[in-house]
């Protein structure tokens, strides 16, 4: 994590990318920090490319996780914590699924928080995710802890993936080169993914998810 710029009388400011492709979100969110002593906003980005290309210049990345039809928030996150001297990342979505959460949090964001999150929760994760700290909004902790509560029920981050392709409509085949594994592999996730969500097919599977939330319906 980069150190935030300090001024006169030993305060540090943390200076912070804003990235989000809605403008009116981009613009939201530098009014609400805005009056904040210690938070700077030093600019934004609506692309994923975008926000990879001004994060050197931030101590911390205020990421969402959509952006159009392009790179992802997460693709751009572990773009941004692969740097040399990487700012953190702080997660701010509409997203809730398994999937999001932790995709997320592999790439390397220190924090995720929904978007319904009231401005002080955002500005104290601000300072925590700037501090080193892991943040996690209510709704986002009690989806990790009922997957710590349940392990053997609960899918891999990769095999949230491969069903995730399976509901788009993709064949095995298709699926193994999407992720670059063999065919084989993705039978073998499949066959676990059956297992733990009890179904017998790939239709049950992809229903199950949904309704527990794992993957966005597209």
């Amino acid at each position: 994590m980069s150190e935030g710029v300090g001024e006169p009388g030993g305060r540090v400011v943390i200076r912070v990318l804003v990235a989000d492709d809605h403008p009116i979100v981009r613009a939201g969110l530098q009014a609400v920090l805005a009056p904040i002593d210690d938070i700077e906003v030093v600019g934004t980005a609506a692309t994923a490319a975008e926000a990879v290309a001004a994060a050197p210049r931030a101590d911390l990345v205020l990421m969402d996780l959509s952006f159009g039809d392009g790179p992802t928030g997460i693709d751009a996150t572990r773009e941004i914590r692969a740097l040399p001297v990487p700012p953190s990342v702080l997660v701010l979505t509409n997203y809730d699924s398994d999937a999001d959460i932790l995709g997320a949090i592999e790439a390397g964001a220190a924090g995720y928080l929904l978007k319904d999150a009231v401005p002080e929760d955002l500005v104290d994760g601000i300072r925590s995710a700037a501090g080193g700290n892991s943040v996690l909004g209510p709704a986002v902790a009690t989806r990790l802890v009922a997957r710590v509560s349940a392990p053997q029920q609960a899918l891999s981050a990769r095999e949230i993936e491969v069903l995730a392709r399976a509901a788009e409509g993709l064949t095995n085949l298709e699926i193994a080169g999407r992720l670059h594994v063999g065919e084989t592999t993705v039978k073998s996730h499949l066959a676990h993914i059956y297992t733990k969500l009890d179904v017998s097919n790939r239709s049950a599977a992809i229903a199950a998810a949904q309704r527990a939330g794992l993957f966005r319906t597209r």
